[in-house]
């Protein structure tokens, strides 16, 4: 089981939708991150004139269901966030609407450094497929001894666990879910598999719980085509966006299959994609061992842990 994490974290002006900063115990990098409309306050502070890595994440306009993000880094971030913040004629980006800055309490992070380490985050971010990027090609930048790049391995680690906690979630491998799925497979706990079947149609389609997340396996079918004309729920912008990507692809049954592994928010959202219609995730995906519906699994498991807690009071 994974240990646990402690993650600091700051609400500069005391609102949740101001500059927020947070930490890892024992890890010498620090994040600061805030909306557009708060950057005259941001670059104001002292982390913005040290040497660092930062995102600019907004709306990707042909993508609805993932961001648009750049991937920078420079000596003096304020100066060259201000360069960002002018207009698109001008040199500037129009398209970002948070920023998030990685810098060194320590301030030990050379330009090499984050040179490195901007190579780097770009590649991953490539490899996620959950975010389109606004970067051009990026360089292979290799140029640093052997430990300090097994250093800025483990400071790229701490930038991957702390992104997510602060609402990015762009930089989470692919090759990390499959990981995840065979390392479960191994353990002695029997793997819990989810299935959902329309039988009039001849799909099924089955799915794991991994990380929180919902992920329906490849090989899972799917409807051809979203077919309720009268619904207009966020799902059918999502099953488009899969189908444009190659996530859903036709197959010789008419109907399409998931040609990998997808990750979806909840249920419901992945037996949407599956129908092709507004579902309820909770009671139309069956956890195979038990034939019970997903939300009744789920609650069975809540109240199989009312008796430890109370013992424990």
């Amino acid at each position: 089981m994974s240990q646990g994490r402690s993650i600091r974290l700051f609400l500069v002006d005391g609102t949740p939708n101001g500059l927020l900063t947070a930490e890892i115990m024992n890890w010498t990098g620090h994040a600061l991150t805030g909306p557009r409309s708060k950057l005259s306050e941001l670059v104001q502070r002292q982390e913005c004139a040290r040497t660092g890595i930062y995102f600019l994440i907004g709306p990707d306009p042909d993508n609805a269901i993932r961001p648009l993000v750049y991937i920078g880094e420079s000596d003096d971030v304020a100066k060259r966030l201000k360069q960002h913040n002018r207009p698109e004629d001008q040199g500037g980006k129009d398209f970002w609407e948070k920023v998030c800055l990685i810098t060194s309490k320590d301030q030990n992070l050379t330009k090499a450094h984050v040179k490195y380490l901007e190579s780097q985050l770009i590649a991953l971010a490539k490899q996620s497929g959950r975010c389109g990027l606004k970067n051009g090609t990026a360089h292979d930048y290799t140029m640093l001894p052997e430990s300090d790049q097994a250093d800025m391995a483990f400071f790229c680690e701490q930038i991957r666990t702390i992104l997510p906690v602060l609402g990015f979630d762009f930089l989470r491998e692919r090759q990390k879910l499959s990981a995840t799925l065979a390392e479960q497979k191994t353990t002695q706990e029997a793997p819990v598999f989810f299935e959902m079947e329309l039988p009039k149609h001849g799909i099924t389609a089955r799915a794991r719980e991994v990380d929180g997340e919902f992920v329906v396996l490849a090989g899972s079918k799917a409807r051809n085509g979203w077919v309720s004309s009268s619904d207009y729920t966020s799902y059918r912008p999502l099953y488009q966006q899969l189908t444009e990507d190659g996530v859903l692809v036709p197959d010789e049954s008419g109907n399409v299959c998931f040609a990998q592994d997808q990750i979806f928010s909840s249920p419901s959202a992945a037996a949407a994609v599956v129908s092709g219609r507004s579902a309820n995730g909770r009671l139309v995906w069956i956890e195979q061992s038990s034939g019970k519906t997903y939300g009744a699994w789920q609650s069975e498991i809540v109240d199989a842990q009312i008796p430890a807690a109370e013992s424990n009071e």
